[in-house]
């Protein structure tokens, strides 16, 4: 028999219900774009679909993504089990992204609601259902640790939450879980690290009188397991291609622009991007306001967890973990802006780099409150006339914010025919490639991973740059492959470099070697092979 506490407790107020339908119209929403194969693919997001397909066939276990020794591939294990009941395919390789982003945004709604109010993570809801481009790309294409770092950090912070509140009842496996999740978060994504960092500080706070016992050794144990696939391969790398010189590798470029344009470019641009305000292409001038406002809200938010802590002096531990929480979410940001800051990408490649920012929307809620906070203390009239100018302003604020995200959202939205067309294109490519009968060509990098995913490894292309010369071919054994063929193809995009290369190697052979024109690509099988690099 049913008691009416647990009906109450059952029954989601307003506000929940409220967030329940955003939340099930923005997974609709990623669920068609994914069935769409929209925003489109490319050989990047290919590598993984090439990974999980070796996964999903037993014949590799990649800890990073070929050639790029820092990026994990948890989601290529993720989507490995559904490419080997289904087959290969675009929309099979983002179904558990899907997943990941349904997790994030009721993460992120119990979160908000745990930490502010109600009807606050209603609208933070709302907000993280709009999807320009950026953002969606972010969330639905296997470009490697985003989707999945984002639900892993909010699953700690919330895991810190309850145990202060003596509301989890199995505490060491909360601990041993919580471990695991930043131990796979790092595997999988370095750019979390900010946020890794102050949700263990949030977690060590919470729990720091049981450390010392069996939930300290859970927590290093989940950690050292989750991590442990990265710990094992770097361990075993060459020197120099473990991933902390990779990295030191790649941060070290030419000479790095000035402070000021770094700042520039990564506010006015960079936040905006990755906060769905603007298009895939870069931020207009009205765009860029809310990345001029941000650090100043990250500022008043710090200030305002503070004075909430300083009032909850003397209170157990489960009343003063809240304001914590939302000083490491204020945190969490800070880093990660000024980690983003710190290269030379914010100010020469700011609309491109913006991805880097994405982790971001996890301290959305924090970032906005003192907006919100500000525009419910003037509704209730309880303040001056200064008090009742700043919450016009902030309400102001936060409905620019909102009309700026849907005009972001329904321009991606009416544009969609550019991704459809560019999809369409690539498999009109693969199926012309393997109408020919070629089952080794060469191609340039943005082709050829692509078009050997898109024919699940019936035709295995390698990588050539502009000069027919060896390009960045990922995954070794397709080069090895091609470079065995006797009479390989050339699968080239019209008029590029490398196309005219060719066909001054060929010389008055060119049109018969020339199989096929289409997608813009044209097919090439010479009677010999063409490799002017040996």
């Amino acid at each position: 028999m049913s008691t009416p506490g647990l009906r109450d407790r059952a029954r989601l107020d307003r506000p929940a219900r409220v967030a329940l339908l955003l939340g099930v119209v923005a997974v609709g929403y990623r669920l068609v774009l994914t069935l769409l194969t929209i925003p489109a693919a490319n050989s990047d997001e290919a590598t993984f679909g090439l990974a999980a397909l070796h996964i999903a066939a037993g014949r590799e276990r990649p800890v990073f993504l070929y050639g790029q020794h820092y990026m994990g591939t948890v989601e290529a294990y993720l989507a490995a089990p559904l490419v080997a009941l289904v087959g290969p395919s675009w929309p099979v390789l983002r179904l558990p992204l899907v997943a990941l982003y349904a997790l994030f945004l009721w993460l992120a709604h119990r979160l908000t609601r745990r930490l502010y109010s109600p009807w606050f993570a209603t609208f933070v809801v709302g907000l993280l259902a709009l999807g320009t481009e950026r953002v969606v790309r972010d969330q639905l294409t296997m470009v490697g640790g985003r989707p999945e770092v984002k639900p892993a950090v909010l699953a700690m912070l919330l895991i810190a939450l309850g145990l202060a509140g003596h509301r989890v009842a199995h505490r060491r496996a909360a601990m041993g879980l919580a471990g695991l999740l930043a131990g796979s978060a790092l595997w999988s994504d370095w750019l979390v690290v900010p946020y890794l960092v102050v949700a263990g500080l949030l977690l060590l706070y919470a729990t720091r009188r049981e450390l010392l016992g069996w939930s300290g050794a859970l927590l290093v144990a989940g950690f050292v397991l989750g991590a442990a696939p990265m710990g094992w391969d770097n361990l075993r790398a060459p020197p120099g291609q473990d991933s902390l010189s990779v990295l030191r590798q790649l941060g070290a470029g030419g000479p790095t622009p000035p402070w000021a344009q770094r700042v520039t470019g990564g506010l006015l641009e960079g936040v905006p991007l990755a906060g769905g305000l603007c298009p895939v292409t870069g931020c207009a001038r009205w765009q860029e306001w809310f990345g001029l406002l941000y650090p100043l809200l990250l500022v008043a938010a710090a200030l305002l967890a503070l004075r909430a802590y300083r009032r909850s002096a003397g209170r157990p531990t489960a009343v003063r973990v809240g304001p914590v929480a939302q000083l490491a979410l204020v945190a969490g940001a800070a880093l990660t802006l000024l980690a983003y800051v710190r290269g030379s990408l914010a100010a020469t490649e700011p609309v491109t780099s913006a991805r880097y920012l994405s982790v971001l929307q996890i301290s959305l809620p924090a970032a906005l409150w003192p907006l919100w906070a500000a525009a419910v203390t003037c509704r209730r009239g309880t303040v001056g006339v200064a008090g009742r100018l700043a919450g016009a302003s902030a309400t102001a604020a936060l409905a620019a914010l909102t009309a700026t995200a849907l005009v972001a959202t329904g321009l991606f939205l009416a544009a969609l025919d550019t991704p459809r067309t560019e999809q369409r294109r690539s498999v009109e490519l693969a199926a012309a490639v393997r109408a020919t009968g070629l089952r080794e060509v060469y191609g340039d990098y943005w082709t050829c991973n692509r078009l050997t995913f898109d024919t699940a490894e019936r035709v295995v292309c390698a990588v050539l740059d502009g000069d027919l010369t060896p390009g960045q071919n990922r995954y070794r054994p397709y080069w090895r492959r091609v470079g065995r063929a006797e009479r390989p193809g050339y699968v080239l995009p019209v008029d590029s470099p490398a196309e005219r290369r060719l066909r001054r190697l060929l010389g008055d052979h060119a049109d018969a070697a020339r199989l096929v024109e289409v997608a813009g690509y044209r097919v090439y099988h010479p009677p010999a092979a063409v490799r002017p690099w040996r």
